[in-house]
């Protein structure tokens, strides 16, 4: 019966609505530990589509979820009802008012999306969320978010004017700042101005009905008193526990002398729990001051960073951030924040980041400097480092990727989010971490430590297992005590990240049962029908229920053939996923992760959708082969393979092998297409083509001849093809006299290179020699790249293991083995070492060690000073160069721009295109021919475009020079074209 009635619901809305198991699956989690499956999941397009769904919980008596980028960490948007999906069309700009300083959005905005608008007119919205670039403001509206920068810019809540809303009746409501005479109107039902019409019966709505309520609950000096001595501490600026009947009673007509009356300021953290936001008018400022300097203070331990804090506190900081010694062991680790780590000096137990931003650059120094001072007198702190400019920006993505990073840990036990939310006066800190920590102690556990030091909120959490049925109960005891601790505190159970799931069911113990009723009576009068996302901040199921993790989960062994030792097995790879949300970022972010979220902007399309599904078959699929799914193939269909995730993603996980995992197992279960064999074949069947290259482009330079052959094969018919040249870069070089001199390198002849861009090759070639390094061609056999892109492992396994076992003798540090293609040479870094036999993996790993693209051996030696600027052109030209995604993700585009800078007068533009969306064959195929264009649209193609003839377009992928000109029909050159032809 519901199934007809969700189908015929979904007939009448004009946006997208699914019911089927695999997209309710992936809205059955957000970032947090909590997990329940959703009836359906709707998209709305409009306020029309969402009173029709309105319409449908109240008289189904189902539940509706309100959901935007899903970073919630309480459980807020999961559910048993229907998820309501603002992110993907509600997501306007609509108006900006410049002079009046504000600016009305609809709830899917992204908050760093806005402030990128915003920039133009010199503005700026200030909360900002570790997740801020894909934290949507409905989001923040509802959790009451702010972030680091809270000691300036406060909360949401300080920042929102207005909003437009639905009720639980359907009806539009807006709710704005109210004089005395507006509030007392608006509780009599009549209008607010001029004499009420003869005849005219004051209305009994439910928006009536709300202000009636709130006067009755806050006239009574009783529930006041209640409320002014239960409520957290004034002094504790994030005070996000409940509803905010505080704040309400500290407003006119209530407390005389106030600020005026505002729903908003209870609408704010209430976690879509009393109505359903359809346009939020926020408050911006004036953009920051225009110099920030981040001084790095380190500490032997915590209790001395929050000590020291107080002292920073004095000169007024932007921000007070605390890093612990546990998030920066897990920074050594991970790709791209390894790199950001640089300001480390020894192994401090704790760093605090203290912002100072001032106009001028000797104000923020004299004033670090006075800190600095302070410091070292009370004998806090060993290393006082200022960093400026585009080291800044490197901290602050070392902070706000410690979430992600925290559950990179491998095994079951992880960092749970179960008390990392509490709020005290700044004062208490230390005395609360000291009793915080032996609480964890008579636990045997210990605790990650990190975040708002500034504004009295340290994000604290324990290791756990929640697998087992010992985790579950420790996870409730912990927060059970720890809720009594900052009771004792008169703290905020929370500060930022709202109750949700987690804290619901321990607020009458925060605020009192008397106030805790309050807030039954509040929820009753604005939800009769308890349709808005029930179960969150009152009647809240206990908090050790609907998890994730099920105690005394097994976890099923899979044997693999990719090597997952270090993640202790497969499915724990995908476990490291916690659903932060770094991939659904969006192309104004910058980052590869995710392309194709970024062109569909559906979470189906997320690395979090991907390592979600797996997740779920591989723990419970009942099949001999667990990877045998429609729903995981379907979900990781349009995976790239682009490896961003690898570097990107904190928690470090490689979708671009677990896809090719998936693959194997599955063409193990249904057998293997027959494009996919093809493709998988390139190097063999180029090879056999090659005999008669004329013919074979002969075909592909005709288009009416190419259009059919990429039918029969199953590529898309616009596509056009490489070519081949007329003979082999293998034959060419082997025909000639190899220049003797100098140093020894030895050049990896990858597949591609060989066949199709022969010409860059020998320009390799030439370019390497005419610098004087003797080149040769060693004895190898392809990179298997092409078989590894197609999830055909075993045969890319046995090419792995014949290169490595061709090239360990041959290739060390004083004669390296360099490559041309990315994705062909990155194998040997990337893939091999976890694709040989466990024999073999010692030769594999250093082998690694040697391997370099040549942009990356360039750069070597020109930090060597082996290469000179006099050896190239004094001409004057500009570059913008795209990077190789694997590249980006294994290595670096620092190479590649270092050497395109060898000549004095080119100027090197990176392009902030993240994946071309070639990917290797995706592009080609007929199915994701469009999503692939898509991709390259975003920011590649247009930037190619506006380009002036002159300047040169640099791409190292062979791909990605391909899906350049066949998007923009400009010509890409390889770098080592661009520096053969700037030779003297």
């Amino acid at each position: 019966m519901i199934t007809e009635k969700l189908r015929s619901l979904s007939a009448q809305l004009e946006g997208e609505f699914y019911s089927d198991n695999t997209i309710r699956t992936l809205y059955a989690t957000d970032a947090s530990a909590y997990r329940e499956m959703p009836l359906a999941v709707a998209i709305p397009k409009s306020i029309d589509d969402i009173k029709k769904l309105i319409a449908f919980a109240r008289k189904e008596k189902v539940a509706l979820i309100p959901r935007t980028a899903g970073t919630s960490l309480a459980g807020q948007v999961v559910g048993s009802g229907l998820v309501v999906d603002m992110s993907k069309y509600l997501n306007k700009i609509l108006e900006i008012n410049v002079e009046e300083r504000w600016v009305r959005v609809q709830p899917g905005v992204v908050r760093d999306e806005l402030n990128l608008f915003l920039k133009e007119y010199g503005l700026y919205f200030g909360p900002e969320t570790s997740t801020a670039n894909r934290a949507m403001i409905g989001g923040m509206v509802g959790n009451n978010s702010c972030g680091s920068n809270s000691v300036v810019y406060g909360s949401t809540r300080e920042h929102l004017i207005s909003v437009k809303a639905l009720l639980s009746d359907g009806s539009e409501v807006d709710f704005y700042e109210l004089s005395i005479d507006e509030f007392e109107a608006k509780c009599l039902g009549v209008p607010a101005t001029g004499t009420v019409p003869r005849g005219f019966k004051p209305k009994n709505d439910l928006e009536t009905k709300l202000y009636r309520s709130v006067q009755e609950i806050l006239s009574n000096e009783e529930n006041a008193q209640e409320i002014r001595s239960q409520f957290p501490k004034r002094s504790i600026a994030r005070r996000n526990t409940g509803y905010a009947l505080d704040l309400l009673l500290e407003t006119e007509p209530f407390t005389p002398g106030s600020p005026a009356f505002n729903f908003c300021k209870l609408i704010a953290g209430s976690e879509g729990t009393l109505a359903f936001l359809t346009e939020i008018k926020l408050n911006v400022l004036p953009l920051p001051p225009k110099v920030a300097g981040l001084v790095c203070v380190h500490f032997n331990t915590i209790d001395e960073a929050l000590k020291a804090n107080l002292i920073a506190l004095k000169y007024n900081p932007s921000a007070s951030e605390l890093i612990d010694h546990y998030i920066l062991e897990c920074t050594k680790e991970n790709i791209e924040q390894s790199k950001n780590r640089f300001f480390v000096q020894g192994d401090p137990g704790a760093i605090l980041v203290v912002e100072i931003a001032r106009e001028d650059k000797d104000e923020v120094a004299r004033l670090a400097s006075e800190m600095e001072a302070e410091m070292r007198a009370a004998g806090l702190g060993y290393h006082f480092p200022v960093l400026y400019g585009e080291d800044t920006k490197k901290i602050w993505t070392l902070r706000k990727a410690g979430l992600g990073l925290l559950t990179n840990m491998p095994g079951d036990a992880k960092p749970v989010a179960v008390i990392e939310d509490t709020a005290i006066d700044v004062n208490d800190l230390p005395d609360y971490i000291r009793d915080f920590n032996q609480i964890l102690e008579k636990y045997g556990l210990y605790s990650v430590h990190y975040a708002h030091a500034g504004s009295g909120e340290l994000h604290l959490r324990p290791i756990i297992n929640l697998k087992t049925e010992e985790g579950n109960q420790l996870f409730r005891k912990i927060a059970e005590e720890i809720a009594l601790l900052v009771k004792k505190y008169d703290g905020s159970l929370s500060g930022e990240h709202g109750d949700g799931r987690l804290r619901g069911e321990f607020i009458p113990w925060m605020v009192g049962e008397k106030n805790y009723q309050l807030f039954k009576q509040l929820k009753q009068t604005w939800d009769p029908d308890n349709i808005f996302n029930p179960g969150k901040i009152v009647d809240t199921p206990p908090m050790n229920e609907f998890l994730r993790y099920t105690p005394g989960q097994k976890n099923p062994e899979i044997k693999t053939i990719f090597n997952f030792t270090r993640e202790q097995g497969i499915l724990r790879h995908a476990e490291q996923c916690n659903g932060s949300g770094d991939c659904r970022k969006t192309q104004l972010s910058g980052g590869t992760m995710c392309p194709s979220y970024m062109a569909t902007r559906n979470e189906k399309d997320t690395t979090r959708a991907r390592a979600n599904i797996l997740r779920e078959f591989l723990t419970n699929s009942t099949k001999e082969n667990p990877f045998d799914h429609e729903e995981i193939k379907e979900v990781m269909d349009l995976c790239l393979s682009c490896k961003g995730c690898k570097s990107e993603c904190p928690s470090n996980v490689d979708m671009g092998k677990l896809k090719a995992e998936f693959l194997q197992h599955y063409y193990d279960a249904n057998g293997v297409p027959m494009r996919s064999k093809l493709i998988g074949n390139f190097s063999k069947l180029s090879d056999i083509a090659s005999v008669m290259p004329w013919a074979y482009n002969l075909v592909f330079k005709t288009p009416s001849l190419r259009r059919i052959a990429n039918t029969i094969v199953g590529f898309h018919p616009d596509r056009t093809m490489p070519l081949l040249a007329s003979t082999t870069l293998k034959s060419w070089h082997s025909k000639r006299k190899t220049v003797a001199s100098g140093r020894r390198v030895y050049l990896f002849c990858d597949e591609f290179t060989n066949f199709n861009d022969v010409e860059i090759g020998k320009k390799g070639i030439l370019l390497l020699e005419k610098l004087g390094y003797e080149v040769i061609i060693p004895k190898h056999v392809e990179s298997g790249r092409a078989y590894l892109s197609k999830g055909l492992l075993r045969k890319g396994k046995e090419i792995a293991e014949q290169n490595v076992q061709l090239l360990k003798n041959t290739i060390t540090e004083e004669t390296p083995l360099i490559g041309i293609e990315p994705s062909a040479i990155l194998t040997f870094r990337d893939e091999y070492p976890e694709l040989v036999s466990e024999g073999m993996q010692a030769d594999a790993q250093k082998l690694a060690k040697n391997v370099f693209l040549i942009d990356e051996f360039l750069a070597k030696e020109l930090d060597k000073g082996n290469l000179k600027k006099n050896q190239f052109t004094q001409e004057k030209r500009l570059i913008k160069l795209h990077g190789h995604c694997q590249q980006k993700a294994v290595g670096s585009l620092v190479p590649t721009k270092k050497i395109l800078s060898l000549p004095a007068n080119y100027e090197v533009h990176l392009i902030p295109s993240g994946c071309c969306g070639m990917a290797g064959s995706f592009g080609y195929e007929k199915e994701h021919y469009d999503i692939s264009m898509k991709i390259g649209e975003l920011v590649l193609f247009p930037t190619v475009r506006k380009q002036p003839e002159d300047v040169i377009i640099a791409a190292p992928g062979t791909s990605c020079r391909h899906q350049i000109h066949d998007g923009t029909h400009r010509k890409a050159l390889h770098p080592v074209e661009i520096l053969y032809q700037a030779l003297v």
